[in-house]
């Protein structure tokens, strides 16, 4: 069984999957990569069959059925003690994983997040002004302390994933995990990552509507059993 299983959802990602690949699969960490395609139509499937690698598992979606279907295949074919989601498109580096596990492996916290914010952070200013209104927001209504509930890295045992019952198929499935651990009160360690921001121009898919729909699952999640 592997330290680690790294889950990550692609959709139409061909400009940057081979290279976030290659970065998790230079890490010195006991691991699998779990790499679901959800239905892209850009080349990326090309791509994927041509890449090869130890403990590389490739899973292919027909159509493109959201981040969160895409995670859930992901847990689903996991092996791994820790689980950890990846964005396959470069804002994140997998260089941080090393954070992260050490933060887990203290015994004092169920879950780390990977908080952008706690070091600064240049990204696009709608962007940064959103996540702490946002943030603020779950906090009020959770009690809880985050600095950036919205970060793609999540760190937990895998035991901890398949305790959260999670159901959501989009993109809301950053705010299931985060509130869902916060209802069971799961002990979060936020640790500080680095962030590069992509342009819309480059291919960034979060919009405000995205906002909008996150204070709408935030609510749902919070008094939904």
């Amino acid at each position: 069984m592997p330290l680690l299983s790294v889950i990550v959802p692609v959709y139409n990602e061909s400009a940057t999957i081979r290279e976030i690949i290659s970065s998790i699969q230079g890490l010195d960490i006991d691991k699998e990569i779990i790499v679901i395609n959800d239905g892209s139509s850009d080349g990326t499937e090309k791509i994927l069959h041509e890449i090869q690698g130890r403990s590389l598992k490739i899973i292919h979606h027909s159509t493109n059925r959201g981040k969160g279907a895409a995670f859930l295949t992901g847990l689903a074919n996991a092996s791994g003690e820790f689980l950890i989601i990846q964005d396959a498109d470069l804002e994140y580096d997998p260089q941080d994983y090393y954070r992260l596990i050490k933060g887990i492996e203290s015994g004092r916290w169920d879950m780390v997040l990977g908080a952008r914010f706690l070091e600064g952070h240049h990204g696009l200013f709608i962007h940064r002004v959103g996540n702490k209104l946002l943030s603020g927001l779950l906090n009020l209504i959770f009690r809880s302390h985050l600095n950036d509930y919205a970060t793609c890295y999540k760190l937990a045992r895998r035991a901890v994933f398949d305790n959260l019952n999670l159901s959501a198929t989009g993109f809301d499935i950053d705010v299931e995990i985060v509130c869902n651990a916060l209802k069971r009160k799961l002990r979060l360690l936020e640790v500080p990552v680095s962030y590069n921001p992509r342009t819309y121009r480059e291919g960034k898919k979060i919009r405000w509507k995205h906002g909008l729909w996150a204070v709408f699952y935030m609510f749902k999640y919070r008094f939904h059993d």
